[in-house]
């Protein structure tokens, strides 16, 4: 189904392949903002540090994040 639609808008689907996709929206999702813990859940990730890594999130960046975010 992903390659079909990468290929019907003109891409070559051995270049975005479905865990490429999943890592790049969450990217975007993130940058547009800022709630890590939302792209935690999105990605099914039970460890913070997990989504830290996954996105390449420096450790500034995780800890101005975490020190915003009430739980």
């Amino acid at each position: 189904m992903v390659n079909q639609w990468v290929q019907s808008i003109g891409l070559d689907p051995a270049a975005y392949r479905t865990h490429f996709l999943r890592r790049t929206k969450a990217t975007l999702i993130y940058r547009r903002t800022k709630n890590l813990r939302a792209v935690q859940l999105l990605l099914g990730h039970t460890k913070r540090e997990s989504t830290v890594r996954y996105l390449g999130i420096g450790v500034d960046d995780a800890l101005e994040i975490s020190e915003q975010t009430e739980m």
